[in-house]
């Protein structure tokens, strides 16, 4: 937390305040976040923010001279108030803008991160080998069928490796693998083709209705407004403790390399 959904729902929220403005003041609160904060920053007066994109998990902030690639982490957030409202706990950057507005980043835990590039920053070693974006024609049926061809690995850890789609997260794993009713252990070579294809169907229909509903929120994720992401609502198995809502067997809970799986072993086979 937060995936592609929170990255997609904050990057909207952002976008109409900061693309075309000009950065007035970068303020640094905290210079230790994942990695130190660049040195860049403190020579960001008058740089204009020409477009703001989204790349797997990552923002992608566009300036008239080198790039900002920002990271939520795992418990990071951004919000837009007007300039001078003090700064509440754990806000560690702040973006003044000649507008009057400010783009504030918090981030509790201090796992996020702010990178500054000077080239195409679809070339930064952290970008250059993401694999396709989940909601794009490149992600269809013949792609996952190619990275699961002989793979004894399970079919949620394929469909979590960014170099093979970028950003389905956990959450959005267990229930895209509950609706394809794929059970998350399986190994990813013995599934057809038909069921993978279910299952890039799956993948996109669950990001697009975690998006239109502002992403998940199980702690500390809200959107630019500050409201919480109401996908959390919709949930059919992630974090679900007792029956499964179709068939009433209980939702099984399991550790599968480091992260916490939720399915119904009755739904998914």
């Amino acid at each position: 937390m937060p995936e592609l959904p929170e990255v997609e729902t904050t990057m909207r929220g952002i976008e109409p305040y900061v693309c075309g403005q000009t950065i007035h003041r970068f303020i640094v609160r905290h210079h230790q976040l994942r990695w130190p904060v660049p040195p860049e920053t403190t020579d960001m007066a008058g740089r204009l923010i020409q477009t703001v994109s989204r790349r797997g998990k990552y923002i992608l902030m566009q300036l008239d001279q080198g790039s900002l690639i920002w990271h939520l982490g795992m418990s990071g957030s951004m919000t837009i108030q007007p300039i001078n409202t003090p700064p509440q706990i754990h806000e560690h950057l702040e973006v003044e803008l000649t507008s009057g507005q400010s783009l504030k980043y918090r981030d509790p835990r201090r796992f996020g991160a702010l990178l500054y590039c000077k080239d195409n920053p679809l070339h930064h070693r952290l970008l250059q080998n993401l694999g396709p974006e989940p909601l794009t024609d490149n992600f269809d049926v013949e792609h996952l069928r190619a990275k699961c061809l002989n793979k004894t690995s399970s079919i949620k850890s394929v469909i979590m490796d960014s170099h093979n789609v970028t950003g389905v997260g956990n959450i959005y794993a267990c229930e895209s693998l509950f609706l394809a009713g794929i059970n998350p252990l399986r190994k990813a070579g013995s599934i057809s083709k038909k069921r993978l294809g279910k299952l890039v169907a799956s993948i996109k229909a669950i990001l697009h209705a975690a998006i239109l509903q502002g992403g998940t929120t199980l702690q500390d994720f809200t959107q630019v407004d500050g409201k919480p992401g109401y996908f959390t609502q919709s949930l059919s198995v992630y974090g679900i403790k007792g029956s499964c809502a179709a068939c009433d067997t209980d939702i099984k809970k399991l550790t599968q390399n480091q992260r916490s799986s939720y399915f119904c072993p009755k739904c998914q086979t």
